[in-house]
């Protein structure tokens, strides 16, 4: 209970980033590249599938809702970065609380659309048949929606119980961004804070691992298809139907062990700051390389848009080839 003394804290300073500008300039600039890439490459793959009739396809639709998710996912925490790098690195209280909740919604709805995507390469490759009649262009919009339904309504229990805690401590968060658990190491409530925290860390442990153990499933029962074909070219193009898949769910779900499934372990400020660039900035920045250099037909697609842009810019009155 708070004190009459006391009074809660209305904003935070982020003490991890550096208070030198030289420093503070080298770090701005290759994170303004890496956000800058993130969202143009997202945009770019959006776009793509759109444009593209024979794109229009249930696992090139979720490639596209989870480049939509990525561009928010992103922006929740790396712009804030950004402007704390070369200016004030301080946050409101209810810009932090907003923070915390974009970010975990949006990621939320990442790990959910993640293993409707696995369960969606599981049926293209165990039920070739039956694929096209389940796996239905409603069943792919009720399964995004279902996803970020999900991750929008989950983070809301703790960010409303966040929001009622007192912050009558020290108001300097080690953290480059909000979140849940330097948030609640803040708050004056001392032994119950401790407990939630642990309650905070069972929560999040409990939805990584519902989604990992869905995926492996959904992976075991490809990779049991896979070893019954005989020939080494069906084997090659069953599994580059969901290698991309593997290899963003592989890179997503490292980076989100290592950032929530510590527990009590606790970690340096400088490994802290890393596993939470990782987790934040660098997992994106290569879903964009993942999904485009990896893919044939997004390649292909890229390439043909380009040479229709590149028409627009002849000089008007030079010669055209036709």
């Amino acid at each position: 209970m708070e004190s009459p003394n006391q009074t809660t804290a209305q904003e935070f300073i982020f003490s991890a980033f550096p208070y030198s500008w030289g420093y503070s300039v080298i770090c701005f600039v290759p994170l303004l590249f890496v956000y800058t890439f993130i969202v143009v490459g997202n945009l770019v793959i959006i776009t793509v599938v759109q444009l593209n009739i024979h794109l229009h396809t249930p696992m090139y639709f979720f490639i596209s809702a989870l480049s939509f998710l990525e561009i928010w996912y992103t922006t929740a925490t790396i712009p804030k970065m950004l402007s704390c790098l070369l200016g004030e690195k301080s946050i409101s209280l209810n810009g932090c609380l907003l923070q915390m909740y974009v970010f975990h919604s949006t990621g939320i709805s990442e790990v959910c659309l993640l293993t409707a995507m696995a369960f969606d390469c599981y049926l293209a490759i165990c039920s070739p048949l039956h694929y096209p009649t389940i796996m239905t262009p409603k069943l792919c919009v009720q399964l995004t929606l279902s996803c970020c339904v999900c991750g929008f309504f989950t983070p809301l229990p703790e960010i409303a119980w966040i929001s009622t805690l007192p912050f009558c401590c020290s108001n300097h968060l080690e953290h480059i961004f909000c979140d849940f658990l330097p948030v609640l190491r803040l708050a004056c409530t001392d032994t119950h804070a401790i407990v939630m925290i642990q309650v905070v860390d069972a929560v999040h442990a409990v939805k990584i691992m519902t989604a990992v153990v869905l995926i492996f499933m959904s992976y075991f029962g490809i990779v049991a298809v896979i070893l019954r074909i005989r020939s080494a070219e069906g084997c090659r193009k069953a599994f580059s139907t969901c290698v991309s898949h593997l290899t963003v769910f592989l890179l997503f779900f490292g980076s989100l062990a290592l950032m929530y499934l510590r527990f009590s372990a606790t970690y340096s400020l400088f490994w802290d700051t890393a596993i939470a660039l990782a987790f934040a900035a660098l997992s994106p920045f290569f879903n964009p390389i993942i999904y485009s250099l990896r893919n044939k037909e997004i390649k292909e697609a890229i390439k043909k848009h380009m040479g229709q842009a590149s028409l627009f810019l002849v000089r008007p009155g030079s010669s055209r080839k036709i």
